[in-house]
């Protein structure tokens, strides 16, 4: 499939027009490419007026994105005449930047254009040294692997994007909504980045961070050295467990129970038996009407307030807004 892409231009007319290029390179994810251009392409300012000029350029005429060919109308020379840049993921991170790209974002970084990227299209910008020591973040999947290629870029995988001033940087997916909209409060105010958010049928700020999507400890113990343990703990959890239960049932001493949990998970036995809660919560408030003091007994808090607290810390919402983010017409708890 060839598709041809002529995003929103709009002749520079009056007050000049925000100006916003976004970069398809080989391999770019079409969702990420696609956020930007739908999300900025229809703001529209009191009175009517564009306020973004978005336009695609290309490191080639042509790239791939999946099953899809983009043909773009403009090369990398389009970035010099842009006031924001946004670039894309890319379905493999890790491959090789053409070297005329980074060259390219060196020199727009350095003329003080603003630059941002949605989901791994992170690694695009630290491959060009631009988020060096700077806080950045990506999709939570992919989090370990941009720390360990970029030590320089200090990772915050827990938001939905981050902004430090010339440099935004998005996680993954929906959260490229996230920070076209706070880029459109950031330019044009809170009345014009509603409006924007009544048009992509978004809220215009989201509770908590990326935590309340990652899925948490247990989803697939096999083949660990603590497996059998781990799968019990999957359909006991919800006991009134203590780490002396854990050690029994695992045939060590608590010792070496807290040994051998923190070398396969990174946690202790508790904060495993308490994600395992955690996650059955998540899923009851998904799936049931029951009330949030039901849930925490049901998984087995023996208090509604710490369960409160501990969902707090371990999703970045209280579970009143988790279920209403994951559940439509849901049911007060």
């Amino acid at each position: 499939m060839r598709l041809f892409l002529a995003a929103h231009r709009q002749p520079r007319g009056g007050a000049a027009v925000h100006t916003v290029l976004v970069l398809a390179l080989p391999g770019t994810i079409a969702f990420d490419l696609a956020t930007p251009i739908e999300v900025l392409g229809r703001v529209r300012l009191p009175g009517g007026r564009a306020g973004y000029r978005v336009l695609v350029c290309g490191s080639e005429p042509v790239v791939d994105a999946g099953p899809l060919r983009l043909a773009v109308d403009h090369g990398l020379d389009a970035l010099a005449d842009a006031d924001t840049v946004i670039v894309p993921g890319r379905y493999d991170p890790t491959a090789p930047v053409p070297e005329a790209v980074l060259d390219a974002l060196r020199a727009t970084a350095a003329a003080g254009v603003r630059i941002a990227s949605i989901c791994v299209g992170a690694f695009t910008l630290a491959a060009a040294g631009l988020l060096d020591g700077r806080r950045a973040t990506t999709h939570w999947a992919a989090a370990e692997r941009f720390q360990a290629t970029f030590p320089a870029v200090r990772v915050d995988p827990a938001v939905l994007y981050v902004d430090t001033g010339q440099f935004v940087t998005a996680a993954g997916a929906t959260a490229g909504v996230d920070m076209c909209l706070h880029l459109v409060r950031r330019d044009h105010g809170a009345a014009v980045a509603a409006d924007a958010s009544r048009q992509a049928v978004a809220p215009l700020h989201r509770d908590g961070g990326q935590a309340q999507f990652i899925v948490r400890p247990g989803a697939d113990p096999a083949g660990a050295g603590l497996g059998p343990v781990l799968q019990w703990l999957e359909s006991h959890a919800d006991e009134r467990l203590t780490l002396a239960d854990v050690a029994a049932r695992a045939g060590l001493s608590v010792r070496t129970l807290n040994r051998r949990f923190h070398e396969e998970t990174g946690l202790t036995p508790m904060q495993w038996v308490t994600a395992v809660r955690i996650r059955r919560a998540q899923e009851l408030l998904e799936r049931t009407d029951h009330g949030v003091d039901r849930i925490a007994h049901l998984v087995g808090f023996a208090s509604p307030a710490h369960f409160r607290v501990q969902f707090k810390r371990l999703s970045g919402v209280s579970p009143q807004v988790y279920r209403r983010t994951f559940v439509a017409g849901s049911v007060p708890g």
